[in-house]
């Protein structure tokens, strides 16, 4: 993949989602103690929980759907509370899933490896 093809314009960000991941029950009593946290900091939509790995996720998790304007201060507050846990961050952009969640992805933790062969061109 060339240069061009990994960028995006940044005005097409919408917002951003956080996926918190988790191994085991101590680390989803973790996942779960920020969960609360969130909901009760910020103005966020708190998806379900999947206790098995979906989509390109290699890891259970939950998402955190959240306004771009909430960047700023959400982000430093989830590098201070992760503990062991990998998040990622990333972008939604609403045109190119490969390229939000690659290109428009930051990692917090130990960095996974996302199975993006799902976002592959059905051809």
């Amino acid at each position: 993949m060339d240069l061009a093809a990994q960028c995006f314009n940044p005005d097409s960000i919408g917002g951003y989602h956080a996926h918190v991941y988790y191994q085991n029950s101590e680390q989803r009593a973790l996942a779960a103690e920020i969960r609360e946290s969130i909901a009760a900091r910020f103005d966020v939509e708190l998806g379900r929980w999947r206790d098995q790995p979906v989509g390109p996720h290699p890891l259970p998790m939950y998402q955190v759907a959240f306004d771009k304007t909430l960047l700023p201060e959400l982000l430093p507050w989830l590098m201070s509370v992760r503990g062991p846990l990998s998040i990622l961050v990333h972008c939604t952009t609403g045109q190119n899933d490969l390229l939000d969640h690659t290109a428009g992805a930051i990692w917090l933790g130990p960095q996974l490896e996302l199975n993006t062969a799902i976002f592959a061109d059905p051809a």
